[in-house]
């Protein structure tokens, strides 16, 4: 577990981090941040899904009433929520609304604030490459609102950063492979590119950054986060195909974001080395954990 082994290594003292949204990405990070001697506290609504030693919050960042005089100081602030609506007031009630509503009831500023956002804000969709300096014209409500709440967490007051995540892969999230299962797979032409990163990536990411706050060095306001090699779509699926042993029945299009390429140069600049470096490294180890059930 590299980020935690980098947390390790530091001779700080225990820090309070503060874990808003805390799901699957949340969990896995809470867990990693424990095992380096931090203090971790998880925002849900239903904190008996929280991993052993994450100490729970129960409260809706949604409504300002189940927050109000029941958040603590913390070092660290991590927002990371998901929208249970995906539709534009669900994407706003999470992302904007469930913010402000947070900073808000916040008892005091913390040093520093991660937001979790998506590669969705980009509108590219040639096959080129993308970057942190990448222009960002969402057509979607998805990409725009994401892109307020970015603002948002820039405008807080406090030293913040955004991580922008491709698209998140790992255990339970299963939807490409029950596709190839059911014979089906995007078409070769015209080409499709995609970006992934699988969920043990993502707690590591923001880890690692974590690490590097705590340490006093300085952090860019922005990282791209997706893994070392963007593909088309419809090869992962046949290499997929091919290690389940299933045949490829039907060419469907697959409903995607646009169709780029993700650079994570940035990121990786910073020290980080991906645990998961491309799609097969890590649905291998998802398949071997299906296929040991």
């Amino acid at each position: 577990m590299m980020a935690a082994q980098v947390i390790g290594d530091q001779s700080m003292q225990k820090q309070r981090i503060l874990i808003a949204g805390c799901g699957d990405v949340g969990s896995a990070l809470g867990l990693e941040l424990i095992a380096a001697g931090h203090f971790v506290q998880g925002l849900r609504r239903t904190i008996n899904q929280l991993p052993a030693g994450i100490h729970g919050i129960a409260a809706d960042l949604t409504d300002p009433t189940s927050l109000t005089g029941r958040l603590p100081a913390c070092d660290i602030l991590v927002y990371c929520a998901a929208a249970s609506q995906h539709d534009e007031a669900g994407y706003r009630a999470a992302y904007i609304e469930g913010l402000r509503n947070l900073l808000e009831a916040l008892p005091a500023r913390p040093r520093h604030l991660f937001f979790t956002s998506s590669s969705g804000v980009y509108h590219q969709a040639d096959g080129g490459r993308v970057d942190e300096t990448s222009p960002a014209q969402p057509e979607r409500f998805s990409g725009k609102v994401m892109l307020e709440a970015e603002r948002l967490a820039h405008d807080s007051g406090m030293a913040a950063t955004v991580v922008r995540f491709s698209g998140i892969y790992g255990p339970g999230r299963n939807h490409l492979i029950n596709q190839v299962r059911s014979g089906v797979a995007a078409p070769a032409s015209p080409v499709h590119y995609s970006n992934r990163i699988h969920r043990d990536d993502c707690a590591g990411i923001l880890a690692h950054l974590i690490t590097i706050a705590l340490r006093g060095e300085s952090l860019e306001p922005l990282y791209l986060a997706s893994d070392d090699e963007p593909a088309p779509l419809h090869e992962v699926m046949e290499w997929l195909a091919e290690q389940l042993g299933i045949e490829i029945r039907e060419r469907r299009p697959i409903r995607r974001g646009g169709s780029k390429r993700c650079s994570n140069a940035r990121l990786k600049a910073s020290g980080y080395r991906f645990r998961y470096p491309d799609y097969r490294a890590g649905y291998q180890e998802i398949l071997k954990g299906i296929q040991d059930l």
